[in-house]
């Protein structure tokens, strides 16, 4: 191996890790609904796709993305330490040092307000405050039992930017779809922390079900996400969207009520089919029905 070779290794690696420590891949859950506000915004507004402004959304989406996750595991790492469901992260093993977390998390908040910058001045001008609340949530667990609630603004984030990118304004519609995607990130969030409870009552870690108990925890979700399809519903009556759109409202109604019902508080096992796999049912399920009502509507290329 050259010398060239031998030193450039250990960065890919690392990139690698990185990536890794901040699940890239878990970009498709956010990534759809900001496609959706995106692709509704120009139909509204043009009837055409503008691929430039697509791009760089995608690029700001998944760059803030990145910062959040990383900033939230570079501070929680000492409670992931504690928890055995975490305690394999990059951070807390060793196999990503804090140093290189930090760069990472530098290099994405660069490409971040870059990419903010190329939409548009407001877009700039509005990225700091999705940066704090982006990586509040990270804190939320030192200060409140309510991190979920947190976490549910900072999704909301995402549809409204999306939006704003390509109009320069807001208004009811992005703002129902941003409910819609804050409570149904946030619902979900209630039952994926379920399983570490017991452990945050004993490391300190403060959530709803810590504090209230699994079985509330589990209500509470219900009706958080009632609240997501009303959002869902509200978002295609504000858009003027069309009955393909209200039939994969319906249809992801569906998939909650089918989420809930393999969850109980005696039983946590398949938290991760709910969590992960339906969820990108959902995200990417939306998207296409979306995408379909917008196309029968006139969108063109």
């Amino acid at each position: 191996m050259s010398a060239a070779a031998a030193f450039a290794t250990p960065d890919r690696s690392r990139v690698r890790k990185f990536l890794s420590l901040v699940m890239i891949e878990h970009s498709v859950f956010a990534l759809p609904f900001a496609y959706i506000a995106a692709l509704t915004a120009m139909w509204s507004r043009t009837r055409s796709v503008h691929w430039v402004q697509l791009l760089l959304i995608t690029i700001a989406m998944v760059s803030a993305r990145t910062v959040a996750m990383s900033a939230n595991r570079i501070l929680d790492r000492d409670f992931d330490a504690l928890n055995p469901r975490t305690a394999r992260r990059e951070l807390v093993t060793g196999e990503l040092t804090v140093r290189s977390a930090w760069l990472g998390t530098f290099v994405a908040l660069v490409i971040f307000l870059a990419s903010a910058a190329s939409l548009s001045w407001l877009c700039l001008a509005l990225a700091p405050i999705a940066v704090f609340v982006l990586v509040l949530y990270s804190y939320g667990k030192r200060f409140t039992d309510f991190p979920q609630a947190l976490l549910a603004l900072a999704q909301f984030v995402a549809p409204v930017g999306a939006w704003l990118a390509v109009t320069d304004s807001a208004g009811w519609a992005p703002c129902a779809l941003g409910i819609a995607v804050g409570t149904w990130i946030g619902g979900f969030d209630l039952i994926y922390s379920c399983q570490d409870a017991e452990i945050d009552r004993r490391i300190g870690s403060r959530s709803f079900p810590a504090r209230f108990g699994i079985p509330a925890a589990l209500r509470t979700s219900v009706v958080v996400h009632v609240v997501t399809l009303a959002a869902f519903v509200w978002f295609g009556v504000a858009a003027g969207l069309g009955p393909v759109w209200f039939v994969g409202a319906a249809l992801t109604g569906a998939i909650l009520v089918y989420e809930h019902s393999i969850v109980h508080a005696d039983d946590l096992s398949r938290v991760n089919r709910a969590f992960f796999t339906a969820n990108g049912i959902i995200g990417i399920g939306l998207f296409a029905f979306a995408l379909v009502d917008l196309l029968a509507q006139g969108l063109g290329g």
